[in-house]
């Protein structure tokens, strides 16, 4: 559930999902504000049983702590490291020094996010294999930014992105897709496809480790 659902339907599209669907609620709002602020939204995100709820990294550990210790047990605290939409080249526009790999800055928040005790982060398709080997198999990764090859979105601004089948087989442990499916003349032919995609790429993986 993503900012443009959430604001033009309202809380209320909780109980739409659970009325037509069991599935986990990932909420995606991507907190960003004082602590406070952030620690107020958490608290009532986990009241609506979501599952997976975002909180930006940049602030630093001392929010993501705050926010770990806060929430229901059952709702995970996903630390959104860097987003794919910014490049290498945004780097100095953003506060950040020029010659800062964005993937060291994403492995860096990658490392705050675990040690706060959130349960994973949401990061691009390019730094989930580091983001694994680095910091930890166990942290949970969301790679947004994905694009099938088969995909066109028109005015795309997504820099940092990834086919669903190179993610999988890099470490994602889920994906999110969007205008690939929602632009798609037959949405639901298009996820038939991505899921397609994932299965290919659990197959490969599993036939390596026999």
């Amino acid at each position: 559930m993503g900012l443009e659902l959430f604001v033009s339907s309202g809380p209320g599209i909780f109980k739409v999902i659970s009325e037509y669907s069991d599935c986990g609620v990932f909420l995606d709002l991507k907190f960003h504000d004082i602590p406070e602020t952030v620690l107020a939204a958490t608290r009532a995100a986990a009241a609506y049983k979501a599952r997976f709820v975002t909180v930006h990294a940049s602030e630093g550990k001392r929010l993501l702590n705050a926010v770990v210790r806060e929430v229901h047990k059952d709702t995970k605290v996903l630390a959104v490291t860097v987003l794919t939409s910014i490049r290498q080249e945004d780097m100095r526009d953003i506060g950040m020094a020029n010659d800062l790999d964005i993937r060291e800055l994403a492995l860096r928040r990658a490392q705050w996010a675990r040690e706060a005790g959130c349960a994973g982060v949401v990061c691009a398709g390019s730094e989930v294999r580091q983001v694994k080997e680095r910091v930890g198999p166990e942290l949970i990764t969301v790679v947004p930014g994905i694009r099938p090859e088969w995909a066109t979105v028109s005015k795309d601004d997504q820099a940092r992105v990834t086919t669903p089948r190179q993610a999988i087989l890099d470490g994602a442990d889920y994906i999110v897709v969007g205008r690939p499916i929602r632009r798609a003349k037959d949405p639901a032919q298009a996820a038939d496809r991505v899921v397609d995609a994932i299965q290919s790429a659990l197959r490969d993986l599993s036939a390596r480790s026999q």
